[in-house]
């Protein structure tokens, strides 16, 4: 006989925890302290067409929880630089820089992955600060011998054919 598995999505109006600006997990007792739940929630981030979620799955069942978040939900936490730049995002996932998709948003850097767009969290900001320049108050960032601008524009919009969820405030 065979086994059903029982399929439960949970909206994210009904999640009990979310992501702050930061990259960090919160629920209402607070900030998330244990790095083990920190990095398996951060594990499980998964997006479809209605948006982010943490899924996880055992033998009887597979959940989707979809969660609020402050400004993104794939952030930069750390950065491997040799020949190539590579970013280590919170999901775990390795994509190599692009100089080209960088951006400048509230005094906060960002890069377009596709549809996407990724965050550097402080962590990730301070490893690759070393291959920042400031001049005249423009941001480059030199790889390889190339030095590439950093547009900056609070109004930048997505990319064309996004279809990220909208900034959900908490």
């Amino acid at each position: 006989m065979e086994t059903k598995t029982r399929k439960i999505v949970v909206p994210k109006e009904k999640a009990v925890f979310w992501l702050d600006k930061n990259g960090c997990w919160h629920n209402e007792h607070g900030k998330f302290q244990h790095k083990k739940v920190i990095d398996y929630f951060h594990s499980c981030i998964r997006r479809d067409g209605n948006g982010y979620y943490l899924y996880q799955e055992d033998d009887n069942s597979s959940e989707k929880v979809y969660f609020p978040y402050e400004d993104q939900v794939l952030f930069v936490f750390d950065v491997n630089i040799d020949e190539e730049v590579t970013l280590i995002l919170n999901t775990r996932k390795k994509i190599r820089l692009d100089p080209k998709n960088l951006f400048v948003k509230n005094d906060n850097l960002y890069m377009h992955m596709g549809d996407e767009i990724v965050k550097f969290a402080e962590q990730g900001l301070i490893k690759i600060a070393p291959l920042l320049e400031d001049e005249d108050n423009r941001l480059f960032i030199r790889l390889q011998g190339k030095r590439y601008p950093i547009p900056s524009d609070d109004n930048m919009p997505p990319p064309v054919g996004s279809n990220r969820a909208p900034d959900n405030n908490r």
